[in-house]
């Protein structure tokens, strides 16, 4: 999916703009560029967009409410940019779905990496089923890597973003094992943590809070300047793919 991708840059600054679309087209991807939220709307109604690289300063409309306009009705990848100083605004920007975010001043460079690391992820969700793959049975939850789903005790989906689907198949893949924000970051995102780097600590929690640890701690434990730990037994098990039909 990499190749021929359709990036949608989403900043106010011309030269920002300007730089990463001429670096994006050179490194082969189709990119549209919007300088507000009005224009980047017009983008996405006008062609498929494959990821969105989005400033949270905006002229016209918050880069935040943008985004979680965007999640709210489509699964399109989200990295986010923001200032160095924006701490609480990357936090924000995660927990209402986007996928990565970038600080600003930044090498183009990382950013083409995020933007690849993204739809590395992104592409595994649309690889067709296969007729046999492994399951995890936990908590009462099945996970099925094949087809990106989790499915609870009742036979319901639960949407989960690329971005916790992946860090949930990390606890998945060691049970047990206390797993650092390094090495969750390492093995989601192929990146090592910040200095103030909380989106570990972020996607966490929207797990937790979408298996129901409701403030339990049930699933997940967090060690003590360590890191984080799957509390609970895990089945692998292989099983026929099915696709879950929603009712």
């Amino acid at each position: 999916m990499d190749a021929g991708a359709h990036i949608l840059v989403v900043d106010d600054d011309h030269e920002i703009r300007k730089l990463l679309g001429r670096y994006l087209q050179g490194q082969g991807f189709r990119v549209s560029l919007a300088e507000d939220g009005r224009h980047a709307e017009e983008c996405l109604a006008a062609a498929r967009i494959d990821l969105v690289v989005l400033d949270l300063m905006l002229p016209d409309v918050s880069g935040l409410d943008l985004c979680r306009s965007l999640r709210a009705r489509s699964s399109v990848p989200i990295i986010l940019l923001t200032a160095l100083k924006e701490d609480v605004d990357r936090i924000i920007g995660l927990e209402v779905g986007a996928d990565d975010y970038l600080g600003k001043p930044f090498n183009p460079r990382e950013l083409l990496a995020r933007i690849r690391a993204v739809l590395r992820r992104t592409a595994l969700r649309e690889e067709p089923l296969v007729p046999v793959h492994q399951s995890f049975r936990f908590a009462g939850f099945t996970a099925l890597p094949a087809t990106r789903q989790v499915i609870d005790a009742q036979g319901k989906e639960v949407a989960l973003t690329g971005a916790e689907f992946d860090l949930l198949s990390a606890f998945l893949e060691r049970p047990g094992r206390m797993l650092s924000r390094d090495q969750l970051l390492d093995i989601t995102q192929g990146r090592s943590a910040g200095a103030f780097d909380r989106s570990i600590d972020v996607l966490v929690s929207r797990l937790r809070r979408k298996l129901g640890d409701a403030g339990q701690f049930r699933i997940f434990k967090t060690l003590r300047n360590g890191g984080y730990q799957l509390a609970v037994p895990v089945e692998a098990a292989e099983e026929p793919a099915r696709p879950v039909v929603m009712p």
